[in-house]
């Protein structure tokens, strides 16, 4: 059974970079209207969601992102499930990648910087996106076509939302200075996960850049998003899974597994590297590769395969966002129902896939 419950955030009408903290009702105001100590003026605006149910309370502080405005929309405080008539369910966004609309402050990378069609791409559109969705929780991912590796967004995004938002962040292996900024980007912004790529300009993970990055992610305790997307990389990339079994590692897009020549060595090896018992599937690649559009039954065997062999409590899911972008066949909530409708998943492991993996791995506060 389907209900209609409210969703609501913060829309911060300041135009003035601040740290709005302790919000309060405004006496003189309707009910829907707030002022911060800084003397924000900030609305309440709600959002219809037709299978969520959201609990909001105003926190003791909320980050408002610089370089945002003039219409920085920043959640409260507040924990969201989807129902249904089986039960509950947490729902988190394992790969979701943002830009900022502001180029001054965040400049793009100077040669060809991939844009977003429709849209912007940034922090706030995210949040309101995932909120109508009923999504409680993002793992941001850092866009190179954008920045390269200048991850001055993705870290100022996770240090002022710790509560929603876990950073993942890309480092050059090739870099000698990486490690280093690791270290800083853990300890200084909160950022949860390197994005491992290969070294020796992109060619192989066997590589001691790549070692060094992922030894840091063991030392400061955070966990690896592997970007394996080739065949030709399997081999090296098997070799960094076993000389580092205690760190979590999660499988971007499962080697971008789409429809076409490729489709079933790429499926096999994705099986195959299941027996890395730290390796988890992003289960994701539905939208990305589909050649059908909505609801993508062309990938959905290669999607049940992949669970069935991880196991759900070894696979995540990601929205892909923006997704005007990276996954024009497909919407956020299309690709959501995916999920939550089209595949033939069991209530439990639909709850592990969609939120409770992630939760146990990035989100424990949930």
């Amino acid at each position: 059974m389907t209900s209609l419950h409210l969703l609501a955030v913060l829309d911060v009408l300041s135009s003035t970079p601040a740290r709005a903290k302790q919000l309060a009702p405004r006496p003189d105001g309707p009910l829907t209207h707030f002022a911060s100590p800084l003397g924000e003026q900030c609305r309440l605006t709600v959002y219809l969601c037709a299978t969520t149910m959201s609990v909001v309370q105003v926190g003791d502080e909320i980050g408002l992102l610089p370089g945002s405005f003039p219409s920085v929309r920043s959640s409260v405080e507040w924990q969201s499930t989807t129902t249904d008539g089986n039960g509950s369910m947490l729902i988190i966004d394992c790969h979701a990648h943002i830009t900022s609309p502001d180029e001054e402050r965040y400049p793009p990378r100077p040669n060809n910087p991939l844009r977003v069609p429709e849209g912007t791409g940034s922090l706030d559109e995210l949040r309101r996106t995932s909120l109508a969705n009923g999504v409680s929780a993002v793992r941001a991912v850092h866009t190179v076509s954008f920045y390269d590796y200048d991850n001055r967004y993705l870290c100022d995004a996770a240090k002022l939302n710790p509560s929603w938002m876990a950073g993942v962040c890309t480092l050059e292996p090739d870099d000698p200075h990486s490690p280093g900024l690791l270290e800083e980007f853990v300890r200084e912004y909160g950022v949860k996960t390197l994005r491992s790529t290969p070294g020796n300009q992109r060619t192989t993970f066997d590589h001691d850049g790549v070692r060094k990055l992922w030894r840091t992610c063991a030392d400061v305790g955070a966990s690896v998003d592997i970007f394996l997307m080739r065949l030709e990389w399997v081999e090296s990339a098997e070799k960094l899974l076993k000389e580092f079994p205690d760190i979590t590692v999660g499988f971007c897009h499962c080697m971008d597994l789409k429809p076409g020549p490729q489709y079933d060595a790429v499926l096999r090896e994705v099986l195959r590297l299941s027996k890395y018992k730290n390796l988890y599937a992003k289960v994701d690649f539905i939208s990305t590769g589909t050649e059908q559009g909505y609801p993508g039954s062309d990938l959905h065997a290669a999607a049940l395969k992949i669970i069935d062999t991880y196991g759900p409590e070894r696979c995540v899911w990601g929205s892909n966002f923006p997704n005007s972008l990276w996954t024009p066949k497909l919407t956020y909530s299309e690709h959501l129902r995916i999920f939550t409708e089209a595949l033939p998943l069991s209530d439990e492991a639909k709850a592990q896939v969609l939120g409770e993996t992630a939760r146990r791995l990035w989100f424990p506060q949930l």
